[in-house]
């Protein structure tokens, strides 16, 4: 049999980086590890509200996050790559326990869908855009849905 392709292997290589990013420094909410996966001049092409910039500004909107719904959990449910790029389909889960985007704390769980599109050099997240169900979630805690 053929070995893979340099492309196949290069897009292999950055989801298991992706893979690891939500696995270790989100579901494990381990932000002293980010750098490890995270290029330090990160670019967040779709910021969310009060994301600083590079990686030390995804690390603060981490970190809000995990405050916001400490038992937040990302599960990806389909995942491409091609060259540099990775694409996800994912749902975060997790229960509304500090203010969160200008939205008081509810005690309410919700699930929240995302859409992910990342580029990765030398084994690092450098760019990524995120589009996420904003209404839904907000109408999930305002307990509308």
């Amino acid at each position: 049999s053929e070995a893979p392709s340099t492309a196949t292997t290069l897009a292999e290589d950055n989801k298991a980086a992706d893979r690891r990013f939500i696995n270790q420094i989100i579901n494990g909410q381990d932000l002293e590890s980010i750098g490890d996966i995270v290029a330090d001049d990160f670019v967040e092409q779709n910021p969310p509200p009060g994301q600083g910039p590079g990686r030390d500004g995804l690390r603060d909107f981490l970190a809000q996050m995990f405050r916001a719904f400490p038992d937040l959990t990302w599960t990806v449910h389909e995942m491409v790559a091609e060259g540099d790029r990775v694409a996800a389909w994912s749902t975060w889960t997790g229960t509304h326990r500090e203010d969160f985007l200008g939205i008081g704390a509810t005690g309410r769980s919700v699930t929240v869908e995302a859409w992910t599109f990342d580029r990765f050099h030398d084994g690092k997240m450098c760019e990524s855009r995120i589009i996420m169900d904003v209404m839904g979630m907000a109408q999930q805690l305002q307990g509308d849905a």
